[in-house]
């Protein structure tokens, strides 16, 4: 693969895995060139790098791909890390996210669609969303008194969950995790990461990935 100047990032802008990768390739200041996606029609580079063909997916400089977030929020705080993200990683919690509550939230999310019981796969995602908020109680963030890994990493997932009833969240006994929610979603750096682009098509000049934050 030829190398580039820059990494070449596959991403579609709702997506919680991209959303992860964006908010570490953006605190470390890594310019990407952003390739938008569009999933019912996937550009066949995307294809070519990863056949997973599922997004974020990442081209280093060296030809290496990432399609793994994680592993892409690694390799950009490895290049530069200047609020120490990489000491705030919590693993375990992270597993939780990615696993379980990650099923509970798509049955919930989907459940008219695939007429499955909403309630009590919202009842299932809500004891992880208990656990965030004891754990928020304590220490303002979810792996101490600053910001890092393990919030970049599960925020993208807890905003989608609430987000399929706000009102039922706002209800519920969780003011840390709502402040937390909030303040992330109203910070500068959430605003950058979710620039709106055009898909990306072969021949279409290059869209640049370099939120100032």
């Amino acid at each position: 693969m030829t190398e580039a100047a820059d990494p070449i990032l596959y991403s579609f802008r709702r997506c919680p895995y991209a959303i992860r990768a964006r908010l570490a390739l953006a605190i470390s200041g890594t310019r990407c060139e952003l390739r938008e996606v569009r999933l019912r029609d996937k550009p066949p580079s995307l294809l070519e790098a990863s056949p997973k063909a599922t997004v974020p997916v990442m081209v280093a400089p060296d030809g290496a791909v990432l399609d793994e977030s994680l592993d892409i929020m690694r390799w950009a705080l490895a290049q530069n890390d200047p609020e120490d993200w990489l000491a705030r990683e919590d693993a375990g919690l992270i597993a939780t996210c990615d696993g379980p509550f990650k099923r509970s939230l798509d049955q919930y999310k989907y459940a008219e669609r695939d007429g499955t019981d909403a309630l009590a796969f919202r009842a299932e995602g809500a004891a992880f969303l208990e656990t965030l908020d004891a754990r928020l109680a304590g220490q303002g963030q979810l792996a101490g008194p600053a910001r890092g890994f393990a919030d970049a990493a599960i925020l993208p997932f807890v905003r989608q969950f609430v987000a399929v009833d706000r009102g039922w969240f706002d209800a519920q006994p969780l003011a840390h995790l709502r402040n937390w929610l909030d303040e992330h979603l109203a910070s500068e750096l959430f605003d950058a990461i979710m620039l709106r682009v055009e898909p990306w098509a072969e021949g279409e000049p290059t869209v640049w990935f370099a939120p100032s934050v």
